[in-house]
Parts: C-alpha cells; sequence; structure tokens
C-alpha cells in the first residue's frame, strides 16, 4: 500500500499599517508625581491641534490614571504616547514587567479606582509586555 504525500505547508500573511509621524506623539515622563499634571497638560496641547477636543475630559482621567500608576507602581524609564488612527491609544510603557490588575474599591478604600475609571471610559484597554517592561493602553472612539 502506498503512503500518501505529506504536505506540511504554511502560510502568513501581515497587514502593516504605518501611522505617519504627525499622527502620534510621546514624552518622556519623569519619576515625580509633579510629572501627572505635565503629562495630562501635554496630552490636551495634542488633542487639541489634532482637533479632538471632546475627548479632552476623557483623556486627561486616562493620563492621569495611567502616568500615576506607572510613577507609584512601575520603574523609570516611562514613556506617554499617543495614536491617532481610526481610534485614539493612550499608552503609557514603565520598565516594570508587573502585571497591572482592575480593582473594585470599596467605598472606605483611598485607592485602587484607577484601571476601572480607565475601562469606564475607553472602548478597549490592555497590557502587553515586552523585553523591557510593559504597556497599559486604552482605545477612544474618535466620532
Amino acid at each position: 500500500m502506498e503512503e500518501a504525500p505529506r504536505d506540511d505547508a504554511t502560510l502568513l500573511l501581515a497587514r502593516t499599517r504605518a501611522i505617519p509621524a504627525e499622527d502620534t506623539a510621546q514624552w518622556e515622563i519623569p519619576a515625580d508625581p509633579s510629572a501627572v499634571s505635565k503629562a495630562r497638560e501635554w496630552a490636551t496641547r495634542q488633542l487639541t491641534r489634532w482637533g479632538l477636543d471632546e475627548l479632552h475630559f476623557a483623556t486627561e482621567l486616562i493620563v492621569s490614571e495611567l502616568v500615576t500608576n506607572a510613577i507609584r507602581y512601575g520603574r523609570p524609564p516611562s514613556q506617554l504616547r499617543l495614536i491617532r488612527h481610526n481610534v485614539l491609544v493612550c499608552e503609557v510603557t514603565d520598565s516594570s514587567s508587573s502585571q497591572p490588575r482592575l480593582q473594585r474599591a470599596r467605598t472606605t478604600d483611598e485607592g485602587g479606582r484607577g484601571l476601572f475609571i480607565i475601562a469606564q471610559l475607553a472602548a478597549r484597554w490592555g497590557c502587553r509586555h515586552g523585553q523591557n517592561g510593559k504597556t497599559i493602553w486604552s482605545e477612544q472612539l474618535i466620532d
């Protein structure tokens, strides 16, 4: 009996979408709590340049929470990046590999609401780990 030929083939398709430089903005974040207000200012200035004024409030809250967490729980260097594509992506990268956790804070807790707030304001959010740390990201819909 003749054995059927073995056909091991793999097809990999990849589509990359280069984002124009004018649709990204990034800033280094000093390991200082006063950097949180500066990060909000940077973000709102960039949103104004992009004509996304309607996203100021939510983005300020998201940036505040992500940058605060990077300063408190992450390790320098940290970076804030905004990407305008079909959605507005806000990313904060730090050098720690610790996994953030979504919590439900009790009414008496003073903290623990950051990722919960982000989850309420963003269409999607998540964390990706890289060789030198992690990036927490959120996506907001652009009208």
